[in-house]
């Protein structure tokens, strides 16, 4: 739910071109997270088997699509990148996602 809060916030303040630095395909995906992270968020609260998959799904979309906009710049100054907000938390929480979606899925499938 804080991706949504902060893609809700850029919308607000940037408007469509909120994302303007970006590829046009992917500032359209961080348009459409607006969506997307609530409902997969919903899902796993729901505890819908599928949730964990889905949700697993946005967060590589949204991982690859933040890492292809800051690959230069993480090439050129790697330290820059090491601070609690922007690309850090973001894949952090990506691999976290990633990790336990099956985990979850089996639970949730099994009624666990």
């Amino acid at each position: 739910m804080e991706g949504t809060g902060a893609h809700g916030y850029f919308l607000a303040t940037g408007g469509l071109d909120a994302y303007n630095y970006a590829p046009v395909l992917v500032q359209l995906l961080f348009h459409v997270l607006l969506l997307l992270d609530p409902l997969a968020a919903l899902m796993v609260i729901r505890a819908h088997s599928g949730g964990p998959l889905f949700a697993a799904m946005v967060m590589l979309a949204d991982v690859v699509g933040n890492w292809s906009v800051a690959w230069r710049a993480v090439m050129a100054h790697p330290t820059a990148f090491l601070r609690p907000i922007g690309l850090l938390p973001i894949t952090l929480f990506g691999i976290f996602v990633l990790l336990t979606a099956l985990p979850l899925r089996r639970a949730l499938t099994s009624g666990g």
